[in-house]
């Protein structure tokens, strides 16, 4: 219960993130405070994890099911019919049903991979020590956040994409991700593919293209996810698919209409927020009959390093392509008082506009992910840059940027002439009374 979240992704992901930005924080010489004789247990950073698995897995247990009133069966399901399930011994039918098969790790078709040691999510956190070097496959989101947290916690880290690193997010926000992780001593091959991998010395030999050899003790495969449709039966049940999961249309409806699909299984956006509103959706459909339609105009996009990168919506360069009149407004963190208090002022924050709409919101520093939730509103209408401009924030506070923001959309016409020939004009008129 919990699926891939709870027990081999998000949660234990962050715990073991926590753990090393604690180890980090306790390195050197930062605001006239340093530490001696760090030490790391790595028994202690891996209960630390369990134990956080532990304190969330009753919230997706069967026993919390039960109380609800909601019958759990344990055991692999499949269809037998167009509206008909077989599971443990038994068969189940109903008018709805609705497929939440989630996902696991893509695993490349690299010559000597499937042969030789590898780790994935679903096996990083059973290691009962700390690699002494790891290679890592991919530069996405989550290879990036592990390759942070492991160096941190004293492993030698080498990461390797055959593309360039976190493709999908703004290329300046990902630059500033991207030279923190390499000043922690992180080695990053972009454009590296991989064309044979083999066991070498109670290690794992990585051979890339141009001749090129990595050699590490522990090799993770952070390359993607795949939706884990395996012995589902979906052929009795008329439900298209394909590699990138089970076909459905905007209201997460399969080519069998009386069946759903959400989440990692089908087509789609693969993250647990993702996944979360679509059962929403399906709730709405199943429950009362109502046909909601998924919206991912605001959906966010987070990589959980240090600094944190956050996405919502259209980069620049996306918007650009889609609109005629784009205005970008960008506020540093070195202008922010409370991050140069933090003496944590790297980073961003930038929103996207399309005349007066915004279209999409970036940001890379400290803990920006909990700052997207105003650029989410204003994109559905709910607020406005005006009105984010305007609002009072506490002082001083990281969010207090958002405020910076929305006031600095408004620049052009607040000190525009022709509001300087109105406060003028209005002066004078002031003096005459």
């Amino acid at each position: 219960m919990g699926g891939e979240c709870l027990n081999t992704g998000c949660v234990p992901s962050k715990a073991l993130i926590a753990a090393a930005r604690r180890a980090h924080g306790m390195r050197g010489n930062a605001m006239g405070v340093s530490a001696t004789g760090l030490d790391i247990n790595f028994a202690g950073v891996r209960a630390h994890v369990q134990a956080a698995i532990a304190a969330i897995a009753p919230h997706d247990s069967a026993e919390r099911f039960a109380a609800w009133g909601v019958e759990v069966i344990h055991g692999h399901a499949c269809f037998v019919g167009p509206r008909m399930i077989e599971v443990a011994g038994r068969k189940l039918s109903a008018p709805r049903i609705v497929v939440a098969a989630g996902s696991r790790p893509a695993v490349p078709p690299v010559p000597g991979l499937a042969q030789a040691p590898y780790l994935t999510n679903e096996t990083l956190f059973e290691l009962q020590a700390l690699p002494r070097h790891l290679l890592v496959m991919g530069a996405g989101a989550v290879g990036l956040e592990m390759a942070q947290a492991f160096r941190r916690l004293g492993a030698e880290v080498t990461v390797f994409d055959h593309g360039r690193p976190l493709p999908r997010h703004d290329p300046d926000a990902a630059a500033v991700v991207l030279d923190q992780l390499r000043s922690e001593g992180i080695v990053i091959h972009a454009g590296a593919s991989a064309v044979a991998v083999s066991a070498a010395g109670g290690g794992v030999e990585v051979r890339l293209a141009g001749g090129r050899v990595l050699e590490g003790s522990h090799l993770l495969v952070a390359t993607g996810r795949q939706p884990a449709l395996d012995g589902l039966g979906l052929e009795a049940a008329g439900i298209e698919a394909s590699s990138d999961g089970i076909a459905v249309d905007s209201r997460r409806r399969t080519s069998n209409r009386h069946i759903l699909a959400i989440g990692d299984c089908r087509a789609g956006p693969r993250f647990t927020h993702a996944a979360g509103y679509e059962g929403g959706i399906a709730v709405m459909a199943v429950g009362f009959g109502i046909p909601a339609q998924v919206d991912y105009a605001t959906l966010p996009s987070v990589v959980f390093t240090d600094p944190e990168l956050a996405q919502l919506g259209l980069t620049e360069t996306e918007a650009r392509k889609r609109h005629r009149r784009v205005q970008v407004v960008q506020e540093a963190f070195a202008d922010n008082d409370r991050a140069v208090a933090d003496g944590s002022a790297v980073g961003f924050a930038r929103i996207v506009l399309a005349g007066r709409r915004v279209a999409g919101a970036t940001a890379v520093g400290a803990g920006v992910a909990d700052l997207l939730l105003p650029w989410s509103l204003a994109m559905r209408g709910r607020a406005g840059t005006w009105a984010i401009g305007g609002a009072v924030v506490a002082y001083p506070t990281r969010s207090d940027i958002n405020k910076a923001l929305g006031f600095a959309a408004w620049d052009g016409l607040v000190f525009s002439r022709a509001a300087r020939a109105w406060a003028g004009a209005l002066a004078a008129l002031r003096r005459l009374g």
